[in-house]
């Protein structure tokens, strides 16, 4: 199965459960971690992800849309499932099937709640200053009704810092004023309102630089993962800790050609040589989650040694200046994330090269692409009955497909970047 792999990611899981124990260092003791597993858990995989926090003891997972709470239903995945943006009407008969807890995005969409013929959990999100959803925090009456309405079981409240990864004195001053603005939302509740209520703030930032903030819970995103958005980030915010990234991006070299001087290679001849050169074609591409952005200026490690990506990228190959690479030959490994060799390639330095953030260029990994999910054998979720099967199911057997382990390092590969719990 390995070696029919043309591109692929690799997710270490051993180093996901590194990460939540470095997370639960930086918080306050009782301080419940809410993962966010939205956006296929920033490309890492949503369901391999959750199973294995799950598995550690993780009860309540974020996420962006109804579609990705279903699909954690099914794979079996139990406790909280919040979903932190917007559902139509039409979709909240699903919310209540699958047992999915909704955001409260303003004041009319709680009347629109209310008026579903049914019970619903929600959490109301509070606009402490981003101004993207929430009821304004100012608005404090607009809290205590929610609980007038017979249908709604309020679990939580939360807000969402917006400048957390600033430097200046205003954006410290205006994250800490967002803070005291949460701090009265939940003050002005009566005490019976507030007795089992979920409060969480503070988001993968916000844990690194304002832990004092948190509250009952935290929601770690990319810093879960091992990254920060960019490479300045991690230089600055995550010196002192030990994260540790989940993610490699692999691919085959597909075959190896001299090119002489003077000649072009690729669309528009873009790039020319300079010399006698020999070129790579890696089997990957944009369609892949590569950035055409990195087209004449990203980088790969072959064999260990770091490799010039030149030309233009295409939409399934690209092309890699392996001249001081001896021996480079057709099947042989491009990481453009990860390790070779003892030498590494962070997702921040390729996003930073792409001029965008990591955040994106590992949210937009394309779907084409195999997912190995690596873990200790004795360890691996894929071996723990407790994760195989959960209440919410959606026909016999579906989420004991994706058990199947391979070789001792129980790889998990899904062809063709399909997950076999959803087909």
């Amino acid at each position: 199965m390995e070696k029919t792999r043309r591109a692929w990611k690799e997710i270490n899981l051993e180093n996901l459960r590194h990460n939540v124990n470095e997370l639960k260092k930086l918080l306050s003791r009782g301080c419940m971690l809410m993962p966010a597993v939205k956006a296929d858990a920033y490309g890492h995989g949503a369901v391999p992800v959750a199973r294995e926090l799950q598995r550690l003891g993780i009860r309540d997972f974020c996420v962006a849309s109804l579609g990705e709470g279903i699909r954690l239903r099914r794979a079996g995945i139990r406790g909280q499932i919040l979903i932190l943006g917007y559902t139509p009407a039409e979709g909240l008969g699903d919310v209540s099937r699958y047992h999915l807890t909704q955001t409260v995005v303003d004041e009319a969409y709680a009347r629109e709640l209310a008026s579903f013929q049914g019970r619903l959990q929600v959490q109301a999100a509070a606009d402490t200053g981003m101004h993207r959803l929430g009821i304004p925090w100012d608005r404090q009456e607009a809290f205590a009704d929610l609980w007038r309405y017979q249908n709604l079981d309020i679990t939580g409240i939360f807000s969402h810092l917006c400048v957390s990864d600033g430097d200046s004195e205003e954006e410290r001053l205006f994250t800490e004023e967002q803070g005291r603005r949460y701090r009265r939302v939940l003050d002005i509740l009566p005490e019976a309102f507030r007795a089992g209520l979920q409060t969480h703030l503070l988001g993968s930032y916000g844990i690194l630089r304002y832990p004092e903030l948190a509250f009952g819970g935290a929601r770690p995103g990319i810093i879960l993962y091992g990254v920060c958005s960019t490479g300045q980030d991690a230089d600055q915010y995550a010196k002192g800790t030990d994260f540790r990234p989940v993610l490699s991006l692999k691919a085959r070299i597909a075959c190896v050609r001299d090119v002489e001087d003077g000649e072009g290679v690729g669309y528009g001849l873009a790039y020319r040589a300079r010399g006698k050169r020999r070129i790579a074609v890696a089997s990957i591409g944009y369609a892949d989650g590569v950035p055409r952005a990195l087209s004449g200026k990203g980088h790969a490690l072959v064999r260990g040694v770091r490799t010039p990506i030149v030309g233009r990228i295409c939409m399934d190959q690209l092309f890699l200046d392996v001249t001081r690479v001896p021996g480079v030959r057709s099947g042989d490994e491009a990481v453009f994330i990860g390790e070779s060799m003892g030498r590494r390639i962070r997702a921040e330095e390729m996003a930073d090269e792409a001029g965008t953030i990591t955040n994106e260029l590992l949210s937009r990994l394309g779907k084409r692409l195999d997912t190995a999910v690596l873990a200790e054998k004795e360890d691996s979720v894929y071996n723990d009955s407790s994760t195989r099967r959960g209440r919410y199911q959606d026909g016999p057997g579906k989420t004991g497909a994706a058990d199947r382990a391979v070789s001792d390092l129980r790889v998990r590969i899904y062809q063709d970047g399909r997950d076999p719990v959803s087909g």
